[in-house]
């Protein structure tokens, strides 16, 4: 029988450890990350879902007020969330950890579920189980966005062969124009530009402040943050890319922007052709480029360009129901 309970502050490690061992955990389901938010940010409401064998799941959270009520959701503040799975579980134990799940939330008197699990490529041994069960007993998809994610395995030895012909010209013509690229953990250098053409493309700031960031790093480890930057002949910064250490299969652009002034010299098309190679030469099996559809809008232009560089569309998906 499945027993819930919430995590405490006593269960830190032990939290962590599980999520690092488990089939479909990311840093955005550690203790760590989370920690970033300022209190009082959220209403944390984090679970522990276990059987006399054992924790079988980790179930991150918080609570939402909304029109209809409080909803319990799998994490607001994160990329993904959902149950942090056993590496070994089958389909009718992943059953048994949901009806536990929303058996508590109804005893909670919660009168809703919200979660975004991670894509498929994150998983050590991928499966839709969880993606059965919820639909199974009710729930539906609030939004099916499409991340683009490189199969870093099927690039063959030469990276650029795998790209389109247009990125392939685009990274000439950035090499040619002296752009350089460096690992440059500084994110003063580029959050001046993360943060300019946010706000003129779009009218938003970055989800997170520069501080954060530093904040972040402190938190998990310089390993879990990697910041790429392209500089210019001169050494201004044009361009640059932060990477997040999900999981020991994917790592993801969190971040990408650059300076609209030098757009001609394509240093994007040189920032995504080094840090492909850097994170094949990592050991990784996927890249995940980020998304690049908005409540299931695409942006075709944006869609094109993370193509040119070998990447497809994967599912990344937000489900809601009634516990």
């Amino acid at each position: 029988m499945m027993q819930v309970r919430r995590l405490e502050e006593s269960d830190r490690q032990a939290w962590t450890d599980f999520v690092r061992r488990s089939c479909n955990g990311t840093v955005f389901h550690l203790p760590a990350f989370l920690d970033y938010h300022p209190e009082g940010r959220f209403d944390n409401h984090h679970l522990l879902i276990g059987s006399r064998s054992g924790t079988q799941a980790i179930v991150p959270g918080a609570v939402s007020v909304r029109e209809d009520g409080r909803w319990f959701r799998s994490y607001p503040g994160a990329s993904y969330g959902g149950p942090v799975l056993g590496d070994g579980l089958g389909l009718g134990k992943i059953e048994q950890i949901l009806d536990a799940l929303l058996d508590y939330c109804r005893g909670e008197g919660f009168c809703g579920v919200e979660m975004t699990l991670p894509p498929k490529v994150y998983f050590r041994r991928p499966h839709d189980y969880i993606d059965f069960a919820l639909l199974r007993r009710g729930f539906a998809y609030r939004k099916r966005e499409l991340t683009a994610v490189i199969d870093l395995k099927r690039l063959g030895e030469e990276v650029d062969l795998g790209f389109r012909s247009s990125a392939r010209r685009g990274v000439r013509k950035a090499r040619n124009g002296g752009v350089t690229v460096e690992e440059n953990n500084d994110f003063s250098l580029f959050y001046p530009v993360l943060e300019t053409n946010l706000k003129d493309r779009h009218g938003v700031s970055p989800t997170h402040t520069a501080d954060e960031l530093y904040r972040l790093e402190k938190l998990l480890g310089r390993e879990y943050i990697r910041q790429f930057i392209a500089r210019g002949e001169s050494g201004e910064v044009l361009a640059g890319m932060v990477m997040f250490h999900c999981n020991p299969r994917v790592t993801l652009a969190f971040y990408i922007s650059h300076d609209e002034r030098y757009q001609e010299l394509r240093p994007v098309n040189m920032v995504y052709r080094e840090v492909i190679a850097w994170a094949r030469e990592s050991g990784y099996s996927f890249l995940d480029l980020g998304t690049f559809t908005l409540n299931m809008e695409v942006n075709y232009g944006l869609c094109r360009f993370k193509e040119s560089f070998s990447a497809r569309g994967r599912f990344r998906d937000t489900f809601y129901g009634k516990p």
